[in-house]
């Protein structure tokens, strides 16, 4: 992720071609071969890897941690 390329969404190395792109194309039916007929330029491991980038990040989980003020009352 650049924010400067695609406002800082993840690319493809190398590509402004987004994770988020490749994953419409498949959940629309387009197949890995389709989507490389259409971006000539991209491999099939780029779209395995679009795909564990997205299964990683779904897996994600935020983690809230809790902050203290000294010398406030409780």
């Amino acid at each position: 992720m650049d924010p400067a390329i695609m406002g800082g969404k993840p690319c493809i190395k190398g590509t402004r071609v987004t994770v988020g792109t490749i994953l419409g194309l498949i959940t629309s039916g387009t197949t890995p071969t389709e989507i490389i007929q259409l971006y000539p330029y991209l491999s099939k491991d780029d779209v395995t890897a679009a795909l564990g980038y997205a299964t990683w990040r779904s897996e994600e989980r935020e983690v809230t941690l809790a902050t203290t003020c000294e010398g406030s009352a409780t």
